[in-house]
């Protein structure tokens, strides 16, 4: 499972000319799932987002985790995080799970965030989304649960 983390200042992901999710003050998770992942790999990167210590304090270090401060996530599912590039100018995307089997782990990470505290909004799995957002840092993180 790969998640790319972007510390938002806001952020809103729209679907057919409506919003659909928003935050303010928190993370941008784009999350990718592959077939072999399981509830560990979630449970690994939930652990590591929410206590991952990249917003600043006081003295504008990154001392501060998503929990200190109270932020919020906007999640939006992402299976071109397994699109391999290294032949071709196509993409291709079989090292992505199915849509059923991603689906599922993504609604499980989600309910695992809001069970954790974490507010979380999301996109609308396998949608044509436009997601906007202002990186404030800018700050960037990819996890990958098997690395």
């Amino acid at each position: 499972m790969k998640a790319v983390l972007q510390r938002a200042k806001h952020a809103s992901v729209t679907v057919d000319n409506s919003v659909v999710g928003q935050i303010d003050n928190g993370l941008v998770i784009l999350l990718g799932v592959t077939h072999d992942d399981t509830i560990d790999d979630i449970n690994f990167l939930v652990k590591k987002i929410i206590n991952l210590r990249i917003f600043e304090d006081e003295e504008g270090k990154m001392n501060l985790s998503l929990k200190d401060v109270g932020g919020e996530i906007l999640s939006i599912s992402q299976f071109t995080l397994y699109g391999d590039t290294s032949k071709g100018r196509r993409p291709n995307f079989l090292q992505a799970a199915k849509p059923d089997q991603a689906k599922a782990l993504y609604e499980q990470f989600n309910q695992i965030l809001s069970d954790n505290g974490i507010s979380v909004e999301t996109g609308v799995f396998g949608a044509m989304m436009d997601v906007q957002l202002t990186n404030h840092g800018p700050v960037t993180f990819i996890l990958d649960s098997k690395e």
